[in-house]
């Protein structure tokens, strides 16, 4: 804990100096540097209370240590060794919770998501478990307080999805679904089975954060754009003007192809966002497997093509086989109640960076 100590007590003078700059007429003034403090200060808020309290219980427990060497009455003696119990184990308490607080930040984390959803082994059965997904996530979003946005989609003709590529934007996206990064297996009877046999499909989800410009400025100069005109479903309006358009990031070889706005320009913007977040995607998956192989690395950063859950309906099932968790409520998952599962993957990742620290 000393090295953490160190960094807390430069943490409350930051927390102190932001306060002192928020109070002053010429940064409230300026609205784009307020807010900038306002968000480093909400960040800043819960260690630096957890940091407060820590140090008055530690004050505390050196006020009752005292009173225990130099109190005779047998009362006082008594009253001050219940108090440095219960003050020790919330102590003890805190400085778990205050490492956790401590520990170094994914950059992303507060960030909204572009998710890519695939079919993929099981032909029909995958597209429609691609859809189930869609659905789950929709919900799970849904009681986040999160909004969420078709922005392409390649539906078959059962009703499933080729694929579909949804934006979910709110508070702390990135932070809780990083996670669903990876292939995910499902076994049940398909509705086209006539026998009953249970069948295993598999479906793909990535996640990506959502970039601005800030974070990633593509070169125009790398991206080829092409436009034609958009088919599929639409009346007239759709296939009498060349409305899609396909980006291609010529250093990677990424390509995006976009139709299913109404004009071009809308096209181009949604292309724009969906390249941008996949090219910084890859750079960071690169980047990430580089890390992995330096230290084992923790949940949220396997390959895609990896199984990380099965979704076993006969038997009602859910199992992260990451964290080797298994919760017999498949139903009311489906349905978007994902909180046990993310709680317990986060919980997974905080252990492992724990481990991490303490072996550095």
């Amino acid at each position: 804990m000393d090295k953490i100590f160190e960094q807390l007590d430069s943490v409350l003078i930051r927390y102190d100096e932001v306060q002192e700059q928020m109070s002053d007429p010429e940064v409230i003034n300026d609205t784009k540097r307020y807010m900038a403090l306002s968000k480093e200060e909400g960040s800043l808020r819960d260690v630096v209370a957890a940091y407060k309290r820590y140090k008055e219980l530690v004050q505390d427990i050196a006020d009752s240590d005292e009173i225990l060497r130099e109190s005779k009455d047998p009362d006082m003696t008594e009253m001050a060794k219940e108090e440095i119990k219960a003050d020790e184990e919330e102590k003890a308490e805190l400085e778990e919770n205050i490492k956790i607080m401590m520990l170094p930040k994914d950059p992303n984390d507060d960030k909204n998501i572009i998710m890519e959803i695939r079919g993929a082994a099981g032909g029909d059965e995958a597209s429609l478990f691609a859809a189930d997904l869609l659905n789950m996530y929709s919900r799970y979003a849904e009681r986040q307080g999160w909004q969420t946005e078709i922005i392409d989609e390649s539906p078959t003709e059962v009703g499933g999805y080729k694929e579909v590529v949804v934006m979910i934007t709110g508070d702390n996206v990135y932070s809780k679904l990083k996670y669903e990064n990876g292939a995910h297996r499902v076994q049940r009877v398909p509705a086209t089975e006539s026998a009953g046999r249970v069948h295993t499909s598999t479906a793909t989800v990535g996640v990506m954060p959502e970039y601005e410009k800030v974070d990633l400025e593509l070169d125009p100069k790398d991206i080829r754009t092409d436009v034609y005109r958009s088919s599929g479903a639409g009346g007239q309006h759709i296939n009498k003007t060349s409305s899609a358009v396909r980006m291609t990031h010529l250093p990677t070889g990424i390509v995006v192809a976009m139709q299913d706005q109404r004009s071009q320009q809308q096209n181009r913007v949604k292309a724009m966002q969906i390249l941008t977040a996949r090219v910084y995607d890859y750079y960071e998956s690169q980047n990430e497997s580089e890390y992995a192989a330096k230290r084992k690395t923790a949940v949220g950063s396997g390959d895609r093509s990896e199984r990380i859950r099965t979704y076993n309906y006969p038997q009602n099932r859910v199992t992260d086989h990451r964290i080797g968790l298994s919760l017999n409520k498949l139903d009311r998952i489906m349905n978007g109640e994902l909180d046990d599962i993310i709680a317990a993957l986060v919980l997974h990742d905080q252990t492992a960076k724990l481990e991490q620290l303490a072996n550095d």
